[in-house]
């Protein structure tokens, strides 16, 4: 195939903007691409029409973007591309790979082992500071050391930066400043690194060492940043060292798909490109292939439908962009009331079991929610409905037994392959770990086994189609190596099944039908968005749901948290202009700004019995000096402190640690009616209100 073939094939069927991307090839690009828009076809047709045309050389191009399976993809994308040697790496994988050959150099002696996971660490250091943790607050503070480090903070500088964060584990800022230290001394006498640390060591060298800067910018002459708006200012750091001032820099990304500030993502390096880059040419990708017109056209209202959220708010909130739809029309969007949680489950359920029974694969549908403590009640349902399902973010594919067998299986009968079509000879390997054709009519374990290595079977029937030429044959030796890098990206294949995925881990995917779950007041947007930047940053993560679904959206929530409960849930205010008879502009900002602020005691707090002032934080949690009398149904008191036990045996915690005495005193006098009234009382902070919060209504409504 000669060079102007290869160049024609490789702008053939692309758009006019796509086209637009794909023969820019010098100097600064930015790409704002919106969702379903084909922004990884445009930049991988780039790429290939810069080697093809000689203006790249492959080994000097880098391109980056922010997770294993979309740099697998990418690479995947580039190798049918003919280009499969340009390096497709996340801004981790490359650091550290500049970090394993730089280190002798610069460092000397050998690298500190890779710390994979903090929990072990995090835990190390509070016992050594004597701090009651349970897992779910040493997750929470995993999070928050990893926000401090990609904003380049020190546990010294943490606390000045950080007054806006809230108490990350229940803990205040000094006592998280104080964990932060002790987690980093911990690390050092272990002799570990961190993923952060990688990026800071990795800057730290470029910084200091003017022959490694100058090694890396003749290695790498242009670059390619994907979904540029989750760029931290640690890995912007590093992508200007690396560029040591030159503009040969092609970034993409959608502002209003913003969805990981908290983990110290900002739009603010997209947003300012063109002024930081005044030669730089902007192309806009608006026509969406991915979803209807139904579906397209809800996603646009729900980002106009944002009201002022004050000049803050406002200063951060970038002007959308309007997808126009390129599919033709497909169903209008459902929107569900069910009176409980258990009930929003069947019926989602149901009309899953309708749509598979109507010839939709499993594999194409997915239930998001907004916490991975929704999901229970939805695997329930499933199962006893007989439908398959996986869990996004449990168990990693390549990590499950039958998996690890059946690698080991393949690549064993690949030393001894035969003449065997390589689709034929899988099914014939995996058959001895216990695969066939049909499925099995159980659920539970032996249909999962089944799930993981039909995703096998089907992955290869797949690589052979788009893989072989009439020059070379896709066989079996090849298939295990795609399986080997596939494994050590976690690149997963499909698997036959209903997805159950928070709206986060969502990001970056795509389904025929996506029911959004949970969308009541407290859950979408979260309890403990409080600020109107955060209920913005929420609406962003509802409109990422929104445009996973290629065809079918189902809306739906419950008005009660269980059977018989008290009906005290709202549907979400970003509903309000989308479902039908419902009123549009919601205002931003938390809905629970109004009830705290009529709370809000200024002076002396005064016991609202006898008119004393109260002396202790005790006192003024409840409203009254110990000597009057208690206002409060003193069966609810004992029903929350015998929960309260449960709850801090389960965690290993003393049970002040999940409320104190004071703070269920006050609960129980105020007798709460929804979330934002639990949470405007004190000791109720943004962690405690959603790991105890619907679990306490319950108890006070039913008490």
């Amino acid at each position: 195939m000669d060079a102007q073939t290869a160049e024609e094939r490789i702008l053939s069927g692309l758009d006019e903007e796509q086209r637009t991307v794909a023969t820019t090839l010098s100097g600064p690009l930015c790409v704002l691409a919106g969702a379903g828009t084909g922004k990884t076809r445009a930049i991988t047709h780039r790429i290939a029409y810069g080697v093809h045309t000689g203006v790249y050389n492959p080994n000097r191009l880098l391109a980056v973007t922010f997770t294993a399976r979309a740099a697998a993809e990418m690479r995947t994308r580039l190798r049918d591309l003919g280009v499969g040697t340009v390096q497709a790496r996340t801004f981790h994988a490359a650091a550290l790979r500049q970090l394993q050959y730089f280190w002798p150099h610069a460092v000397g002696g050998q690298l500190p082992g890779l710390l994979e996971h903090k929990a072990q660490i995090i835990a190390e250091a509070a016992r050594r500071l004597r701090l009651p943790t349970d897992r779910a607050a040493i997750r929470d503070l995993a999070a928050e050391i990893e926000w401090a480090k990609v904003s380049m903070l020190t546990p010294e500088t943490y606390l000045t930066q950080a007054e806006d964060r809230g108490e990350p584990g229940g803990l205040d800022k000094v006592t998280v400043g104080r964990l932060f230290q002790g987690y980093e001394d911990v690390k050092a006498d272990r002799n570990l690194i961190d993923f952060e640390d990688v990026l800071l060591i990795t800057v730290g060298i470029l910084q200091e060492d003017p022959r490694v800067a100058a090694t890396v910018r003749d290695q790498y002459r242009h670059f390619v940043v994907d979904e540029y708006q989750d760029v931290s200012p640690l890995q912007q750091r590093m992508l200007d060292l690396w560029l040591g001032g030159r503009d040969e820099l092609c970034v993409v990304g959608d502002a209003s798909q913003t969805i990981y500030s908290f983990t110290g993502a900002t739009p603010r390096h997209l947003l300012e490109f063109p002024k930081r880059f005044p030669e730089s040419s902007v192309v806009k990708l608006v026509r969406d292939y991915r979803s209807t017109p139904q579906v397209v056209g809800l996603a646009n209202n729900l980002l106009a439908n944002r009201r002022s959220g004050g000049m803050v708010a406002d200063a951060l909130w970038s002007k959308p962009l309007e997808l126009v739809a390129q599919r033709t029309g497909g169903p209008a969007p459902e929107f569900m009331e069910c009176s409980d949680d258990e009930a929003e489950a069947a019926a989602v359920s149901a009309r899953i079991k309708v749509l598979v029974e109507n010839g939709t694969h499993a594999s194409e549908i997915a239930i998001l929610f907004r916490t991975n403590g929704q999901s229970e009640a939805y695997e329930q349902a499933l199962t006893s409905a007989g439908i398959g399902y996986q869990l996004r973010g449990g168990e990693r594919f390549f990590a499950r037994k039958e998996v690890r067998d059946a690698v080991l299986q393949l690549r064993a009968s690949s030393r001894a392959a035969e003449d065997e079509s390589l689709g034929q000879l899988v099914r014939d390997v995996l058959g001895n770990l216990g695969y066939q054709a049909q499925a099995p009519t159980t659920s539970g374990a032996v249909r999962e086994r089944w799930e993981s290595l039909s995703a096998i079977v089907a992955l290869a029937d797949e690589l052979v189609l788009s893989r072989s030429t009439p020059e070379h044959t896709f066989s079996i030796l090849d298939f295990v190596a795609e399986l080997q890098e596939r494994a050590s990206a976690q690149h997963a294949p499909t698997v036959q099944g209903v997805t159950l995925a928070s709206l986060h881990s969502a990001k970056g995917l795509e389904w025929d039908a996506v029911f959004l779950v949970g969308l009541s007041e407290g859950l979408m947007p979260i309890s403990f968005a409080d600020t109107p930047e955060t209920v913005d940053e929420e609406r962003r993560l509802l409109y990422v749901g929104i445009t996973r679904a290629r065809e079918y959206l189902n809306f739906s929530w419950s008005t009660a948290r269980t059977p018989g409960g008290r009906a005290n849930r709202k549907p979400s205010r970003f509903l309000d202009g989308l479902r039908p008879n419902s009123v549009g502009g919601a205002p931003t900002g938390p809905r629970m700004a109004t009830t705290r602020k009529s709370r809000k005691v200024t002076g002396p707090s005064v016991c609202r019995i006898c008119g004393k002032i109260l002396n202790t934080g005790a006192e003024r949690k409840v409203g009254r000096c110990p000597d009057c009398p208690p206002g409060y149904d003193e069966a609810v008191f004992e029903q929350l402190r015998e929960w309260r036990l449960k709850e801090s045996a389960a965690a290993s915690v003393p049970a002040f640690v999940v409320f104190t005495d004071a703070t269920l005193m006050a609960i129980a006098e105020a007798a709460p009616q929804d979330l934002d009234e639990l949470a405007a009382l004190p000791g109720v902070g943004p962690a405690k209100l959603e790991r105890y919060g619907e679990a306490v209504l319950d108890i006070v409504a039913t008490g």
